[in-house]
C-alpha cells in the first residue's frame, strides 16, 4: 500500500515510492529509494521536501497516515485518516549551494586523473543509446510545445536528466561519446541532449552537489530553447549565415530566457545559463558583453559545452571535428572560455576523448575506445592502420597503460586528412 506521510515521520527501513515537491528540493538522484541508514534519513529530513509517499509492501510502515488509492495510472485519490496534510510549497527555490565555491584544480592538466568508472564503455553503450533516442524524442516534444505556446512537460525532462546522470556515473565516456554522433538533420535536438550530458559531467568534475548537477543537466537541455523563436529559414539554413541573419540569431538567448521565466519553479541558474551561454570571458560575447566573473559559473560551463558539441557535430555546413582536434582548437581561443573550467573540461573528457584519432610511435593509427583512470595520456586504443604500409590492418586493442607496453601517442590526426569515413564504428562495437 502507498501512504503519504510528512518527512518528519520518516524512519530507517521505509521505502520511498515518490518525493512530493519540486525536483530541486531533495538531494537524491533516484526517483525511489530505501532509507537504509541514518545518513540517508538525515539527508531526507534536511532537504526541502515536506512529504513523501512510502510503499509499505517494500519497507516499514507508520501508523495513522493518509492512504492513497492506486490504479494502473498511479496515485489517483487521497483518503485522509489521522494525518493533517501540509500543502507542498510550490514556489521557486534558490539552490543554496553555489558552484562557484569550489574552484577547479590548478595542477597541470596532464597530471589530472579521470574518475574511475563503474562499468566499461561497451557495458554502458546500449543503455546510453536508449537514452539518446529518448532524449531526442523528449526535446522534439519540448520544442514543439514551446512553439505552440504550450506548457513544457517538465516531469519527462527531469526524469531524463536523472537517468542520464545515472548513466554518467556508471561510465561517463559512453554517453558523452555517443551524444557527439549525430546526423546534420538531428543537430538541433541532439545538441540539447549532448549539452545536458556534458554539463552534468563537467559540474560533477567540479565537485558540485547532486542538486546542482541536476540543475546543470536541465540548463543543458534548455539552453537553446530560444531557437524556437528564430525564423525557420535562418535556423535551418544549410550555409553560413549573413551578418544580418546572425544578428537575428543573436536574439535566441534572450528569447529562451523569456520563455523560461514563464515556467514556475525554474531554477534561476537555468535561466541564466540560457541567457548568457554565448558570453565570453574577454567581454566580446552576447547578449550583454559580460566579462570574467560577471558571467555565472553555470553560464561559463554552458559556453564550453555548447561550443564543444557544436564543432564536433556534423551540420549542413560543417563536418564535425575529431574530439581531440576540437579540444586543441578551443585551447587556442584566448579570451573565449574560463581557463580553469576548460582545463577541467579536458580532464573530464580526456586529453584524447573517446573517438579521437591518434598517431602512435610505432607508426600506426588508432582510435581511442576507453579512458584509463589516472592516466590521461595512456587511454585504451583500437589500432587499425599502418602508416608505413599505408593500409588497414586487423584491428587490435592496445592498452597503453599495461605493463610492458612501450608504444605511446605522439600526436593527434585529422580523419579527413587520411580520407577516412566513419571511424566511430571502431569503438561503437559492443565487443570492443
Amino acid at each position: 500500500m502507498l501512504k503519504k506521510i510528512a518527512v518528519e515521520q520518516s524512519t530507517t527501513g521505509m521505502f520511498v515510492h515518490q518525493f512530493c515537491g519540486s525536483w530541486v528540493d531533495h538531494p537524491f538522484w533516484s526517483k525511489q529509494l530505501l532509507i537504509a541508514d541514518d545518513v540517508t534519513l538525515g539527508k531526507l529530513r534536511m532537504s526541502g521536501i515536506r512529504d513523501i509517499i512510502i510503499d509499505t509492501e517494500r519497507g516499514v510502515d507508520v501508523a495513522g497516515v493518509a492512504s492513497l488509492a492506486v490504479t494502473s495510472d498511479g496515485v489517483t485519490s487521497l483518503a485522509v485518516t489521522s494525518l493533517e496534510e501540509s500543502p507542498v510549497d510550490e514556489a521557486p527555490r534558490e539552490v543554496s549551494q553555489s558552484i562557484a565555491s569550489s574552484p577547479p584544480p590548478s595542477r597541470d592538466i596532464t597530471e589530472l586523473a579521470t574518475a574511475p568508472a563503474r562499468h566499461g564503455v561497451s557495458d554502458e553503450l546500449e543503455r546510453a543509446r536508449e537514452l539518446v533516442a529518448r532524449g531526442k524524442r523528449d526535446v522534439i516534444l519540448m520544442f514543439a510545445d514551446a512553439r505552440m505556446g504550450r506548457v513544457i512537460a517538465r516531469e519527462g525532462l527531469e526524469s531524463l536528466v536523472s537517468d542520464m546522470s545515472e548513466s554518467l556515473m556508471r561510465n561517463a565516456h559512453a554517453l558523452l561519446a555517443l551524444v557527439r554522433i549525430k546526423r546534420s538533420d538531428e543537430y538541433t535536438y541532439l545538441h540539447s541532449v549532448a549539452a545536458s550530458a556534458l554539463m552534468m559531467a563537467l559540474s560533477r568534475s567540479h565537485g558540485c552537489d547532486e542538486q546542482t548537477i541536476r540543475v546543470a543537466g536541465m540548463a543543458g537541455l534548455l539552453h537553446d530553447l530560444g531557437k524556437v523563436a528564430m525564423p525557420d529559414h535562418i535556423l535551418n539554413k544549410p550555409g553560413k549565415l549573413t551578418e544580418t541573419e546572425f544578428d537575428i540569431m543573436r536574439g535566441h538567448p534572450r528569447a529562451g530566457a523569456d520563455l523560461l521565466h514563464a515556467l514556475s519553479e525554474m531554477p534561476p541558474e537555468v535561466i541564466d545559463a540560457c541567457l548568457h551561454h554565448h558570453e565570453k570571458v574577454d567581454g566580446s560575447g552576447y547578449p550583454s558583453r559580460l566579462a570574467g566573473d560577471q558571467i555565472s559559473l553555470m553560464a561559463r560551463m554552458a559556453a564550453i559545452c555548447d561550443v564543444y558539441d557544436a564543432i564536433t557535430s556534423n551540420r549542413p555546413y560543417h563536418s564535425g571535428d575529431d574530439p581531440s582536434i576540437a579540444l586543441s582548437r578551443m585551447a587556442k581561443w584566448p579570451g573565449h572560455f574560463d581557463t580553469g573550467l576548460f582545463q577541467l573540461f579536458v580532464r573530464t573528457l580526456g586529453i584524447y576523448p573517446v573517438g579521437s584519432l591518434v598517431r602512435l610511435a610505432s607508426d600506426r593509427l588508432a582510435i581511442v575506445v576507453e579512458q584509463t583512470p589516472g592516466a590521461l595520456l595512456r587511454p585504451r586504443l583500437q589500432v587499425f592502420f599502418s602508416i608505413a604500409g599505408r593500409q588497414w590492418i586487423t584491428p587490435q586493442v592496445l592498452e597503453l597503460d599495461a605493463d610492458g607496453c612501450s608504444d605511446v601517442i605522439v600526436g593527434r590526426e585529422e580523419p579527413d586528412a587520411w580520407g577516412f569515413g566513419d571511424l566511430d564504428r571502431l569503438w561503437l562495437q559492443p565487443s570492443v
